[in-house]
């Protein structure tokens, strides 16, 4: 019976946060004990990826249930990080307003609140759309700690929680770089090796790379763009040993979150609602470790960057590991789904799959599209066992082609670029990204494509102005063949009075 009395539902959101870094995932370190047990009593969606990546359009397409090639936000600034207008047919309250995913909850008679600061910080009004209580307790602008976050949730649960219809979204951002955990929290992987897959031969390899956030300059375009780095981060990934701390200062940050985790979990248990909560765990996006030879940030379309997880506790509902391939998007809509709300399925791009868990029948798309558009202008499309990725600004990598292939099931940290080995493999992507691209412009508010745009504006929002100064450094720091591929890609943004306004 997953009807109750009594319903209520945390999302507890978690930035930056990639899949295979969960224990209930797989990962060989203890980051996520509170998240584990969850995943234990609950369904444990396993090929989970957001639609558009990073923050902005992630959370965007998620509260409007649209992908950002349809409400217009793909990147961090520019005319593509505002919501498409609606034009002559806007109505009194927006069709994106009155059917956002905390508005079919409010309109269905729940009590909707959220506490977070990213409407704050990218200026993203849109997201506060059905929230009854939309809260900053922080007063900051993203990147606070779980210890300044968790005591308003639990304040706010020793006010409502034992209440009916209730729906609570909390933002952790712990994982998010610069990782900045107290350092009296210590660090309980000191002892704990790297993942296998980052040898010394990766980190050697990719030493050699360019482009923002690579290993010589993990913190932008150059090791020292944001001052002196916190201890939990070094200034370049120059030997195993500073890979390890980079490793270590996002998972211990996982640990942190994942302890906020626990402190809710706990609250709840202690007001005697907990077995009525139902509690979803998930991410806007995920983080690069030398994958594409990106450390520590987002910015690609590609597995390490969208792939997240999503962890659902419902009650009723029996424990399952769902092995489907899902947008988050479909997850949002199967929590609607599960309460009781008919989903805005004509809005939505979202598909719940909520017939289908409770009938243990598998569930799953035969294939997602995936958008980048605020460090890099790029399109993944993943099916089967492969990811393609098809580049339309590298965001300054060089070393990236303008279309790759990876086989994910055997090469899930992308070592292996297969399109010159496999082209129909390529070619099946590049013809689902075409149809997809098609239909998705035929169903828009507009009929331009938000990626183009950014593009005319002069490339996405993180890279715009740098490549004049990162040539420079580039041939100081010995690596002038990357720089003269760029300047061959880019030439007009490799020259500085393009960027005079």
């Amino acid at each position: 019976d997953i009807r109750r009395q009594r319903q209520m539902c945390i999302r507890d959101s978690i930035d930056t946060l990639r899949a295979d870094h969960l224990g209930c995932m797989g990962y060989h370190r203890a980051t996520t004990p509170n998240i584990d047990a969850l995943a234990a009593d609950g369904i444990t969606f396993r090929s989970v990826y957001a639609s558009d990546v990073p923050c902005l359009p992630s959370r965007t397409a998620l509260i409007t249930g649209m992908f950002g090639i349809r409400n217009g936000v793909v990147n961090h600034g520019g005319e593509a990080a505002d919501l498409r207008s609606e034009g002559a047919g806007r109505e009194f309250i927006s069709s994106m307003a009155a059917r956002s995913w905390a508005a079919t909850f409010f309109f269905a008679g729940w009590h909707t609140a959220s506490i977070s600061s990213f409407p704050l910080r990218h200026s993203a009004s849109w997201w506060n759309h059905g929230f009854m209580e939309a809260m900053n307790l922080m007063r900051g602008f993203g990147g606070e700690r779980a210890d300044q976050v968790v005591p308003g949730a639990l304040d706010w649960l020793d006010r409502r929680g034992t209440a009916d219809d209730w729906f609570l979204h909390v933002h952790l951002w712990d994982p998010h770089t610069p990782y900045n955990t107290p350092d009296d929290y210590g660090n309980p992987f000191e002892s704990d090796s790297l993942p296998a897959w980052h040898t010394e031969a990766v980190r050697s390899r990719n030493w050699d790379l360019a482009g923002p956030h690579s290993a010589q300059e993990p913190w932008g375009f150059r090791p020292d763009e944001w001052g002196d780095p916190p201890a939990r981060q070094p200034w370049n990934a120059d030997s195993m040993e500073a890979v390890k701390r980079i490793f270590d200062g996002y998972d211990v940050g996982i640990r942190y979150a994942d302890d906020a985790v626990g402190a809710i979990v706990d609250r709840l248990d202690q007001l005697g609602v907990l077995d009525d909560t139902a509690i979803l765990v998930s991410s806007d996006h995920g983080e690069a470790f030398g994958e594409l030879g990106v450390y520590a940030d987002h910015q690609a379309a590609d597995e390490a960057t969208c792939h997240i997880p999503a962890i659902l506790k419902w009650p009723g509902v029996e424990p399952t590991v769902d092995d489907g391939l899902h947008y988050h998007l479909d997850v949002a809509a199967t929590v609607v789904d599960l309460a009781g709300i008919t989903p805005p399925e004509q809005q939505w791009d979202g598909r719940s799959v909520k017939a289908d868990l409770l009938a243990g029948a598998p569930t799953g798309r035969d294939h997602l599209v995936l958008s980048q558009g605020a460090w890099s202008c790029q399109r993944g499309v993943r099916w089967g066992d492969h990811l393609s990725l098809h580049t339309f600004h590298d965001g300054y990598h060089p070393h990236w082609a303008p279309e790759m292939l990876f086989d994910i099931a055997a090469d899930p940290h992308e070592q292996h670029d297969l399109a010159r080995e496999h082209p129909d493999d390529l070619a099946t992507g590049r013809s689902l990204l075409e149809d997809w691209t098609a239909e998705q412009l035929d169903r828009s508010l507009a009929p331009v494509d938000p990626m183009q745009i950014v593009l005319d504006e002069g490339g996405p929002y993180h890279t715009r102005r740098h490549l004049p100064s990162y040539l420079d450094r580039l041939r100081r720091t010995g690596r002038s063949a990357w720089a003269d591929a760029l300047v061959e890609r880019h030439p007009d943004e490799a020259d500085p009075g393009f960027w005079v306004t």
